[in-house]
């Protein structure tokens, strides 16, 4: 064999094996409680829906995208244990397509995220507690009223010497 011919043989190689990257990294808002299931094995999967804002307002007035999303294994319990309708949350991982028959003998097809790692960057405790806030007053809501009437200079209070710097003619460069 020649040297030429290894060569192509090679190069063939190489382009039979060309990278493919299929990579997804989402941050948005779930639509509504994620669904825990087990599979016949025993594995937990939760699927939720991914509500993200979108930069623009589309011809037909949607002005956001709607992701499904999957989750497997102790991730999956996490994301329905800590997680709830409006939980801002972030993922990673790749688009999946796949199909099925329906009840009906239709193919469905469907493209989702199967997730690789979840960050949950507000969970369902974070928006409980967002939400008594909302419905109690906060002490500062309270005593507003009686703070109104009273200005406060800060400026005689606050020391502003940190701040101040000694610089020399000599010291700018231009």
């Amino acid at each position: 064999m020649k040297l030429s011919e290894i060569d192509d043989i090679k190069l063939k190689k190489v382009e039979e094996r060309k990278i493919m990257i299929n990579r997804v990294v989402l941050v948005g808002r779930m639509t509504r409680d994620p669904e825990l299931r087990r599979t016949n094995s025993g594995a937990a999967v939760t699927s939720f829906t991914l509500a993200l804002n979108r930069n623009y307002n589309s011809a037909d007035g949607v002005q956001a995208d709607y992701i499904p999303c999957v989750v497997w294994n102790r991730v999956a319990e996490n994301v329905e244990k800590y997680c709830s309708k409006g939980s801002l949350i972030g993922i990673e991982g790749r688009l999946r397509s796949r199909n099925y028959d329906n009840a009906q003998g239709q193919k469905v097809y469907v493209v989702e995220v199967v997730c690789d790692s979840v960050q949950f960057l507000e969970t369902r405790a974070s928006i409980e507690r967002r939400q008594s806030q909302h419905q109690q007053p906060s002490f500062d809501q309270m005593n507003l009223h009686n703070e109104e009437s009273q200005l406060i200079d800060l400026e005689k209070d606050f020391d502003n010497s940190f701040n101040s710097f000694d610089i020399m003619d000599d010291d700018l460069q231009f």
